[in-house]
């Protein structure tokens, strides 16, 4: 059976994306990545898909007059590329309706708490002024309500009493690299 192709949208030194790279390097993954496309041209991740021969393309939306017509040029690479599924990997753009409707079921999302506790930014900081004492991550399927989409799985971590936001980033972040992967390759094979 072919390997599905994937495209990942970063905004930055694409992390979540090296984790599924590097997964994808398997015999047996059933997924590759044959597209990145980054909304920031100075994002680190997209030196690293051209390193690994994967084609990568900035859109900036300061380059387009529109959000229809920045997101009509990403809609176009996309078909371009023949893509089955699209993974968001810290990508810090909102999608319009129609855009997550056109890919809807094929447009998903990892974000940095377990949903649908902590939508939106500062994640870390906001569980610990919580007083959580579990936080996590979650793969989502993308909607047009920010962080709102189906969730797909979850992988938690404690909140150890002395955590700053940025150990709890850290420890979640390693799970997001186990997660993300994983979690991809359940959906291509089903």
């Amino acid at each position: 059976m072919p390997r599905k192709r994937l495209a990942v949208f970063i905004s930055g030194r694409g992390s979540n994306m090296e984790a599924i790279l590097k997964a994808s390097q398997a015999e047996d993954y059933p997924a590759s990545i044959a597209l990145v496309v980054s909304d920031q041209a100075d994002a680190l991740g997209l030196q690293t898909a051209l390193d690994a021969n994967i084609p990568a393309f900035a859109f900036e939306r300061k380059e387009f007059a529109s959000k229809a017509q920045h997101e009509a040029a990403i809609v176009e690479v996309i078909s371009a590329h023949d893509i089955d599924l699209i993974c968001l990997a810290g990508y810090m753009r909102l999608l319009s309706a129609e855009f997550t409707e056109r890919y809807n079921g094929k447009l998903i999302n990892i974000h940095p708490s377990l949903l649908p506790k902590h939508k939106g930014l500062d994640t870390h900081a906001r569980a610990i002024a919580a007083r959580d004492t579990k936080h996590g991550c979650t793969v989502h399927y993308v909607s047009e309500e920010m962080d709102g989409g189906e969730i797909i799985a979850q992988a938690e971590v404690s909140i150890l009493p002395d955590d700053t936001p940025d150990a709890l980033a850290a420890r979640v972040l390693v799970e997001e690299h186990k997660l993300y992967p994983s979690t991809i390759s359940k959906l291509c094979q089903s």
